[in-house]
């Protein structure tokens, strides 16, 4: 028997396979999908078996063969073995990548990286209960007597709890043995619960429309925020599990998984998997593995999750769809939309795409009938939507407040007398954005990355936030060497100070990349601000969608214009999404919901639409801008990013780039090469490329070109990013 096995190396540049012989001793255990362990030259390498040879042939070299089997079961199914080859094909990256992204770390082909099931000893009987009885009435020691009556009782005991020579004789005896029983490790207990949630007429309508339309097959629910999607969501999930079909439930966010895990629970009970990047390897494992055996139904997880060998699939959830989450920054650089529509043809399923501020491109789709459009216009409740004020910072400043106005002093101190909740959004963590000299005006750098440090008050240091470099502050310029280093900007370890100044005894929890760094720290700070532990919630955008707190009446934005200043076509759009979700967190229940959002752009498009929850607005605003300047959705985008580590090196190669392609594909518009907006990060200078095109197939020919040339290219290597969300 000859097998292709694919293995993760440098040498494999063209998802070229290796042939090996396998020795008669393993014959049996050989499957498409299993990972098998190989000789590659002095190494041994994991790699996946794909092709089993049936018919032998002769080859001009010796044969080596397979040196072991890894798995009993294939970790690679055939439908994951396909898609991972569109995968490959669609975003040209290179299969051994695809294949490794679908997988837990514990299932990878990666050498020497093992994770064990999680296992607990047990003592169970080993005779008849005849024998056992008999036993007992004739035996004259009494805990060997009691510990067979324990076990006849409860037919297994844990091990730890009867440990001791009593025992020992009985497994002597040959009466009871030792047995090691696997558990999940997140195993935990959850008792479903009966809904009596009322549904409104709209829910109700956009339910049935997706139950029972026949033509299309994915829906995108625009709901102003507070409409009862994720009701909507489980209802269509329990017809799914009615007709026995499975489901799969996806958010952008981890810290999003802790309410809606406990909500689909309470209503499904313990058939849920979870899967996301804070969990263990060993827990991700087990959570794979419960998919694989088919014990659970719905899964339920962030971006990756939609790779989860879950069969039978009748319905694929994306919530919160515009969220640039669901697009993978390194190889292969999937979108998950993607991945779901390839998925959902394999399985004959509805996608539910929601979202209260969909993406445009989305919503152009939804506009043109590719996908179907369900609106829900107003929140379950009939509450109004909260109210919203804008406050001019240019004002507030000249009255000497450069962080907070009057009027959110006074709103914060009223809800705290109310006893009732606040949140409060800076999409900026850290105490300062930056320190700079007051004589010489230099700013302290990182040294690898062209990035200002970000200065973090708790332990004095600054860091970079791409690659890790980390200073500690620095009281003297280091290049005048008299000047004093002052910091400047926002973070938000500067504003809980600061909040902590103004309010004696406000309770404050901050919720950013530095607060939950630890495994469990999304769920602690929402349980324990769900619990009213908290007065105040301050965090960056991860607090913005998706969470559901009853008791928040107010919600604060500090610099809401600040990421209008990027230069990105959509600067404008993603404003708009991150100040209404944020607004969407506040009158969610009984109490009415107020919102203040400081700018220095009051009057910006943007600013006004978003204060007066017009979606449709800000869409056709948006749209001429797009139209006029041939962007998204009036075209698709491909950027190709040339990294160099000598600057010369790689603005001369992503010039030729360019001229190349401008010859090779007239028919398309090619912008570049530029410099990246991070032009710097590792040592490494980034330069760009950018290709709007209508069609793909001329397009992929040639950058197939493009990354064949470069391959053996020391100097410089080659990305291809399809459809960016950051240029």
């Amino acid at each position: 028997m000859i097998v292709n096995v694919l293995v993760e190396t440098t040498v494999n540049k063209h998802n070229q396979m290796f042939t090996y012989l396998v020795p008669n001793i393993i014959k049996d255990k050989i499957k498409i999908g299993i990972r098998v362990l190989v000789p590659f030259g002095k190494r041994q390498l994991e790699g996946f078996i794909l092709e089993i040879l049936t018919e032998e042939k002769k080859y001009d070299y010796e044969l080596k063969s397979v040196i072991d089997v890894i798995d009993e079961e294939p970790v690679l199914n055939n439908e994951m073995i396909e898609l991972g080859r569109y995968m490959s094909d669609h975003y040209l990256a290179p299969l051994i990548s695809c294949y490794q992204t679908m997988l837990p770390v514990g299932l990878k082909a990666k050498t020497r990286v093992k994770v064990n099931p999680k296992t607990e000893n047990y003592i169970i009987i080993a005779k008849s209960v005849k024998e056992i009885n008999d036993f007992i009435n004739s035996n004259p020691y009494q805990k060997q007597n009691e510990i067979l009556i324990k076990l006849l009782n409860n037919k297994k005991i844990k091990k730890t709890n009867i440990n001791g020579s009593p025992l020992l004789n009985l497994i002597k005896q040959g009466l009871v043995k030792e047995v090691a029983k696997e558990y999940y490790r997140l195993d935990e207990n959850f008792s479903k619960k009966e809904s009596n949630i009322e549904l409104t007429k709209n829910q109700q309508n956009a339910i049935n429309e997706i139950i029972n339309n026949k033509q299309d097959s994915i829906f995108l629910i625009h709901g102003v925020t507070g409409s009862g999607k994720t009701e909507i969501y489980m209802n269509i999930i329990k017809e799914a599990l009615n007709e026995n079909k499975t489901a799969l439930i996806l958010v952008p966010e981890i810290s999003l998984t802790t309410q809606l895990i406990n909500q689909f629970k309470n209503r499904f009970g313990k058939k849920i998997a979870v899967l996301h990047s804070a969990l263990s390897d060993g827990e991700k494992y087990d959570e794979w593995r419960k998919i694989v055996r088919k014990e659970v139904s719905i899964v339920i997880g962030a971006r990756s999750a939609i790779f989860a060998p879950i069969i039978n699939i009748g319905i694929i959830v994306i919530d919160e769809e515009q969220e640039g989450t669901y697009k993978q920054e390194n190889n292969p650089r999937y979108h998950t939309l993607d991945i779901a529509i390839f998925r959902a043809k394999k399985h004959n399923a509805k996608i539910i795409l929601g979202s209260a501020t969909p993406s445009l491109e989305t919503y152009a789709r939804a506009r043109k009938g590719i996908y179907k459009l369900l609106e829900l216009k107003e929140r379950i409740n009939q509450k109004p939507m909260p109210e919203v004020t804008i406050i001019d910072m240019k004002e507030s400043i000249k009255k000497g407040n450069t962080l907070f106005s009057d009027i959110l002093i006074a709103k914060i101190k009223e809800k705290l007398n109310n006893q009732e909740q606040i949140m409060i959004l800076l999409n900026r963590r850290g105490y300062a954005n930056y320190v700079i000299c007051r004589d010489c005006g230099y700013v302290h750098k990182c040294q690898n990355c062209d990035i200002t440090l970000t200065y973090h008050k708790t332990n004095e240091t600054m860091r970079c936030h791409y690659c890790g470099y980390a200073d500690k502050k620095k009281l003297e310029c280091s290049k005048c060497s008299k000047g004093e280093m002052k910091i400047f900007g926002i973070g938000t370890q500067k504003v809980e100070e600061k909040l902590k100044e103004l309010f004696d005894d406000i309770k404050i929890v901050r919720m950013d990349s530095d607060t939950t760094n630890k495994k469990g720290s999304h769920d602690k700070i929402i349980n324990d601000f769900n619990h009213h532990k908290y007065d105040l919630l301050l965090g960056t955008q991860m607090i913005a969608k998706g969470l559901d707190f009853s008791k928040v009446t107010l919600v604060g934005v500090i610099n809401g214009d600040m990421s209008l200043s990027i230069p990105d076509f959509r600067s404008g759009e993603n404003t708009f999404q991150l100040l209404s979700q944020v607004a969407g967190r506040s009158g969610r229940s009984n109490e009415e919901g107020e919102v203040i959002i400081q700018t220095f752009n009051p009057d910006h498009y943007v600013i006004q639409t978003a204060k007066n929850h017009d979606y449709i607005g800000f869409y056709k605003r948006e749209m001429i801008i797009r139209k006029k300047l041939n962007y998204p959705p009036y075209c698709f985008i491909a950027l190709i990013r040339v990294l160099a580590k000598d600057y010369n090196e790689g603005l001369k190669e992503s010039s030729k780039i360019s001229s190349y392609l401008r010859k090779k594909l007239s028919n398309n518009q090619i912008l570049g090469p530029s410099v990246s907006s991070l032009s710097k990060i590792k040592n490494t200078y980034r330069f760009q490329c950018l290709i709007k095109y209508r069609t793909k197939k001329e397009l992929d020919q040639e950058l197939k070109k493009v990354i064949s040339h470069y391959e053996n290219n020391s100097k410089v290597s080659i990305e291809i990013d399809f459809n960016p969300l950051k240029l």
